[in-house]
Order: structure tokens, then sequence, then C-alpha cells
């Protein structure tokens, strides 16, 4: 038992904590979520309404990523769905739909996994809410996008650029998953 002014050391100490405490364990995650860009045409408004024709649908997803500081990246996952019928377009849903990543401590490759699936896979159910909403509101039945397994998608475009190597005819990972 130590007396009162006695020094008290830790003779097993934390080797994930660095000098004075610091914290050198690996961690990542969502900071903040939000509509950077959104925008909802219907062109052919009222005259689209009156159409019997089931509409084509058309639907993209990029995925980008901004670093903001060292340990923050803006991970933006941009959807656009088009709806169109012989007759014309019925509407053009265009979404930036970001989230603050924060990371620290993480070896590149699992950084940019985590920015390029993880995140993605995080952000698509809201991204997924905002386009059934806007669909709805623009007049139409809501558009529920199929689920998307982000991580399988990022293993095959890993895969595919390193066939492209082996060919010589790539460049190093670009960032787009």
């Amino acid at each position: 038992m130590a007396d009162e002014g006695d020094v008290l050391t830790d003779i097993n100490p934390d080797p994930a904590a660095g000098a004075n405490g610091a914290d050198n364990l690996p961690s990542a995650g969502v900071i903040s979520q939000y509509i950077k860009d959104l925008s909802v045409e219907n062109p052919n408004a009222p005259q689209c309404f009156q159409w019997n024709e089931q509409p084509q649908l058309d639907v993209q997803v990029n995925i980008a990523s901004e670093k903001v500081s060292d340990e923050v990246h803006e991970v933006t996952l941009k959807v656009t769905c088009a709806a169109k019928t012989s007759q014309g377009s019925l509407y053009l849903i265009d979404l930036d739909y970001c989230g603050l990543m924060g990371m620290r401590n993480l070896p590149d490759e699992h950084a940019h996994a985590f920015l390029f699936a993880e995140a993605p896979r995080i952000l698509f159910p809201f991204a997924r809410r905002v386009i059934a909403d806007a669909s709805r509101d623009a007049g139409f039945p809501p558009l529920m996008l199929d689920p998307m397994d982000f991580g399988a998608l990022y293993q095959q475009q890993l895969a595919a650029r390193a066939q492209e190597r082996q060919q010589g005819e790539g460049s190093p990972p670009a960032g787009e998953a």
C-alpha cells in the first residue's frame, strides 16, 4: 500500500498507448452525414402523369473521397436516377450524399477500403431514403433502390486493377469504387 506522497508507476504499461497516453489504436467512424447536392427534375409534368408505359430506369452510383484534414475525409456517394419512356423523360434525380469520416492510425490499404467500401455501405441506406422521398415528392411511386454490396464491388475493382497492372495497361488505383 502506498503512503500519501508516494509515486506509483505502472510496471506493465499498455503497449498500444504511446508516450503521454497518446492513442495509437486504429479507429474509423462517421463524424457527420449530409445532403451536399440534390436535384430533382420533372421536365414533362403534367403530361407525363397520363403516360401508361412502364419506365426504363437507369441508376448510376459513384463514390469519391476528398481529404479534409489529416484525420478527416469527405466521402461522396453520388447517385443519379433517370426514368424514361418512349414518350420522354419522367424524372431525373441527382444526389450527392456525403459523410465526414474520421480515421486515425489506419494503414493506407485499410483507410482506402474504409473510404471506398465501408463508408458507402454506411451512407447508402440514408441516400436510398432521400431518393425514395424525392421520387415520391415528384409525383411518382417511391424509387426503392436495391441494396448494394459495396465490399464485393470494391474487391471486384481491386481485382480488375490488379489484372490491368499484370497486363501492363493499368495505372495505380485512382480511388473510385
